[in-house]
């Protein structure tokens, strides 16, 4: 049975259905907890239903970063190579929004990008550490960050561009976009100062988001 006929299998169940939409809409990574809270079933039958959709290849599953004692939580999100398929927004799809409304309000990269970040970002569960909270939004749009440096200033080394061939194309347009995108995020964490974006070739991936964490007056 090919990759399509398992996934059109997975998704024929009304409650894999509503729980892969779910995912897609808010953009994950989600946890078990919130999925029960959502759905209303009991957390194994969600668990049962997420290992389906897992096993189709149409979410992923991975490990947050702990927060405390206990074992850390399984989070959940959907698959980056659904993409375009199965009514799930792919990154070029997204793109031409976004070069869509510079040309037609004429603002600035920088400023669309910020827009989209803001408006893309929920009040959600606020994070031990904002810097953590900063690379896991990061991640929702595709640039596979890996966090360096300590104490309050840091850098998210972005290892993949999920705008690869435009980017090379038009590196001041979109890495506009990218550092718009960076401080829109920013803006919704909250004490979060993004400094700079540091180019590279987009074909390798590697660029750098700087930024630091305000300093807690509480």
């Amino acid at each position: 049975m090919s990759t399509q006929q398992l996934q059109a299998r997975a998704l024929g169940d009304p409650t894999r259905h509503s729980i892969f939409r779910y995912l897609a809409d808010d953009g994950g990574p989600i946890d078990v907890a919130r999925l029960t809270g959502h759905i209303g079933l009991h957390h194994n039958a969600i668990r049962q239903h997420l290992a389906l959709l897992v096993a189709a290849d149409l979410v992923t599953e991975s490990t947050a970063a702990p927060t405390g004692r206990g074992r850390p939580r399984l989070v959940y999100q959907v698959a980056p190579s659904v993409d375009s398929r199965w009514g799930v927004t792919g990154p070029y799809e997204r793109l031409s929004i976004l070069l869509s409304e510079i040309i037609r309000t004429g603002d600035t990269p920088v400023d669309v990008g910020r827009r989209a970040g803001s408006a893309s970002e929920k009040a959600a569960e606020a994070a031990s550490d904002p810097a953590d909270a900063m690379a896991e939004r990061m991640a929702r749009y595709g640039f596979a960050p890996d966090r360096a440096g300590s104490g309050d200033e840091v850098d998210l080394v972005l290892r993949a561009c999920p705008f690869e061939t435009t980017a090379a194309a038009d590196p001041d347009t979109v890495c506009g976009l990218h550092l718009g995108l960076a401080y829109g995020i920013a803006d919704s964490i909250g004490g979060i100062v993004v400094d700079d974006l540091v180019r590279r070739d987009p074909r390798q991936g590697n660029c750098v988001l700087r930024f630091h964490v305000e300093a807690n007056d509480d």
